[in-house]
């Protein structure tokens, strides 16, 4: 019997759970697609970073010209520039994909993450008994 469930008792779930796969399967494309860039401001060093790390470098021949030191210290700021323009787009990726404020900078810290996930587990739990008690009361008064 549905009757009191509306339309959410006839829910495909293999369908709803495809669509889901389906979607991360994007998200997971679109992630390995994403690439930051960077330059630096005398415009000798150019950088694209990408979900497996450094994946461009060009340097401007007056690039040559530095120190060995300098033109380190130059393409190290670059990659790090390239890396958080990198962050920056997953981060917006994610957070259109799944919603969500800053759900991925709240990934940066563990802790912090897994007291996130241990509050969300509680209130699945809560919400599931919530759930499975409200059904158990209908049943009984039911007499099923």
């Amino acid at each position: 019997m549905t009757a009191g469930f509306g339309d959410f008792a006839n829910i495909d779930v293999d369908k709803l759970l495809n669509m889901r796969f389906d979607h991360v399967q994007d998200v997971q494309k679109a992630a390995s697609e994403l690439v930051g860039r960077a330059e630096d401001e005398s415009g000798l060093v150019a950088v694209e970073y990408g979900s497996q790390g450094l994946s461009g470098l060009e340097l401007h021949p007056k690039a040559m010209r530095l120190s060995a030191g300098e033109l380190a210290e130059m393409i190290k700021a670059t990659v790090r520039a390239a890396a958080e323009d990198f962050n920056t787009r997953f981060e917006d990726l994610m957070g259109e994909a799944f919603g969500g404020d800053g759900a991925m900078r709240e990934a940066r810290d563990p802790e912090a993450l897994k007291d996130r996930i241990k509050e969300m587990e509680t209130a699945y739990d809560r919400t599931f008994n919530d759930v499975m008690g409200e059904l158990d009361r209908i049943r009984h008064r039911l007499g099923l």
